[in-house]
C-alpha cells in the first residue's frame, strides 16, 4: 500500500476512536459526578511501505496512534439543591455502593431512600456505610449528613438525636486503574485496593455535576469531523491520481 494511503487510513482509524470518546463525554454532560475520558496520543516510526534492501532511518514514516484513554478526575461544578439526601464530595474520595456484581464506586451523590428505608443511589444500589448498608426508620426526620459522612436523624416525636451510620468514603492510590462499568459506576481492577479516605469532606444539600465542558467537547467533535473529511478528500485525490496514471499508461503504444 502507498505510504500516503497507509498514513491517511491509520489517521482515520484514530479519529474514529477519538470521536467515540468525545461522543460519550457529550452524552454524559448532564450526568451527576461523571468524569470525562481523554485520549492519549504518541508518535511511532516505521519503514515506508516500499522499502529497499537497506535500512535508511531518514526514510521512516511517522504515524500517530491513540495509545490509551485516561479518566479526567477533576472535580465538576457543584450545584446547590438543598435536598438533605444530596451530597457532593470535596476531595478524591468515592462512595462505596453494593451492586448485584459486588462492591462498586461512584461520585454521584444524588441519594434516595427506597421503600425498605435503605439509603440508595439514583440507580437503586445500596450506599455502604462503615458498618454496612444505611437504614432509616419510618419515624426518622431531619436527616443530617456531617462533613465526615456521619449520618444522624431526629427520631420520633421525642426529639431524640440518633445515629444511622457513617458513609464509607474510599480513595485509591492510582485511580486511573479504576474501570468504568456504565451507570456511573467504577470497579476496582486487579490489584486495586480501596482505602478509607479520612481527608475528603462531604457537603450536604449540594450535588457534583459532570466535569464535561460541553462547549469544549462540541468544538473537539467539529475538529475531528473536519479532520476526517479532509483526510477523506486527500485519499480520494490520491486515488484519482493513480487512476489517471493507469489510464495514461494504457494509452501508451506497445
Amino acid at each position: 500500500m502507498e505510504n500516503t494511503l497507509l498514513v491517511g487510513l491509520s489517521r482515520q482509524m484514530v479519529l474514529e476512536r477519538q470521536m467515540d470518546v468525545v461522543a460519550n463525554n457529550v452524552a454524559n454532560v448532564n450526568t451527576n459526578g461523571f468524569k470525562a475520558d481523554r485520549s492519549l496520543f504518541e508518535q511511532f516510526l516505521r519503514s515506508p511501505a516500499h522499502e529497499d534492501n537497506f535500512q535508511r532511518p531518514d526514510r521512516q514514516v511517522a504515524f500517530v496512534q491513540d495509545r490509551a484513554t485516561f479518566k479526567d478526575f477533576a472535580a465538576g461544578n457543584t450545584e446547590i439543591t438543598k435536598n438533605p439526601l444530596d451530597i457532593s464530595i470535596d476531595g478524591k474520595a468515592f462512595l462505596a455502593v453494593q451492586t448485584a456484581a459486588g462492591e462498586r464506586y461512584t461520585r454521584d451523590g444524588g441519594l434516595q431512600i427506597n421503600n425498605q428505608g435503605q439509603l440508595v443511589t439514583a440507580g437503586g444500589n445500596l450506599v455502604l456505610g462503615t458498618s454496612g448498608p444505611i437504614v432509616f426508620q419510618p419515624t426518622d426526620k431531619e436527616i443530617n449528613i456531617a462533613a465526615d459522612g456521619n449520618i444522624t436523624v431526629i427520631e420520633g416525636t421525642g426529639r431524640i438525636d440518633s445515629v444511622r451510620g457513617k458513609l464509607r468514603l474510599v480513595s485509591f492510590a492510582d485511580a486511573q486503574k479504576l474501570e468504568k462499568e456504565g451507570s456511573n459506576l467504577y470497579s476496582a481492577g486487579q490489584g486495586v485496593v480501596a482505602q478509607i479516605d479520612t481527608t475528603s469532606r462531604v457537603r450536604q444539600g449540594f450535588i457534583e455535576k459532570s466535569n464535561v465542558n460541553s462547549v469544549t467537547e462540541m468544538s473537539r467533535m467539529i475538529e475531528i469531523t473536519r479532520a476526517y473529511t479532509q483526510i477523506s478528500a486527500l485519499l480520494q485525490q490520491q486515488s484519482d491520481l493513480h487512476k489517471s496514471a493507469i489510464e495514461k499508461l494504457a494509452e501508451v503504444p506497445a
